[in-house]
């Protein structure tokens, strides 16, 4: 995330107070302008916090749903491991042979049943993994959206500076439309 120092919006501010103040009356607009600017980007900061967030929840998910995933796993191969032990000893004939056979077809069944969980979990870790990155591009854009309009705050604030100078202005309201163009286009 983009973080502006925490004392620029007062030297913004300071230069809007003195625009106001002006005989100017163009200087009055600028100054608008830059209150809008700043507002949408604080707006779209508070975005990318929220895609950041997000971003971070998704993956632990995911994790977390790996490891009930690799947990289940693990119980798949000792049912698998068991069902071929009473399958072999079931071969061996002898009085426990059709107790053997009904242990192995049990723990062939709970071996299906993990073996579907199993793949169930991996299915829902690979899903929040794509979420995650969705939101991880999100915030990507965001970021550049941010970046662009405390540009555009920064350079409309020229035009005060130079007691009405119009091309920094035009350039600012350029660069904020980018950014709000650019925040839009995260969500499209």
């Amino acid at each position: 995330m983009t973080d502006a120092p925490p004392t620029e919006h007062f030297e913004h501010a300071e230069h809007a107070e003195h625009a106001a103040h002006s005989e100017n009356p163009f200087l009055p607009i600028v100054a608008l302008t830059i209150a809008i600017l700043a507002v949408i980007a604080a707006s779209i900061g508070s975005l990318e916090t929220i895609e950041t967030q997000a971003t971070i929840d998704s993956k632990n998910d995911a994790v977390l749903l790996q490891n009930q995933a690799t947990d289940t796993w693990n119980l798949y191969e000792a049912k698998s491991i068991k069902k071929n032990m009473y399958e072999i000893a079931a071969a061996g004939g002898g009085v426990n042979a059709a107790d053997f056979k009904t242990q192995a077809a049990r723990n062939g069944d709970d071996e299906k049943k993990y073996d579907k969980q199993a793949r169930e979990l991996e299915a829902e870790r690979d899903a929040k993994l794509e979420q995650s990155e969705r939101h991880e591009h999100r915030h990507g854009v965001l970021t550049i959206a941010v970046t662009l309009l405390q540009i555009s705050i920064a350079i409309a604030t020229i035009s005060i500076v130079r007691r009405g100078a119009r091309w920094p202005w035009y350039a600012a309201l350029a660069l904020g439309l980018a950014g709000i163009f650019g925040a839009v286009s995260a969500y499209i």
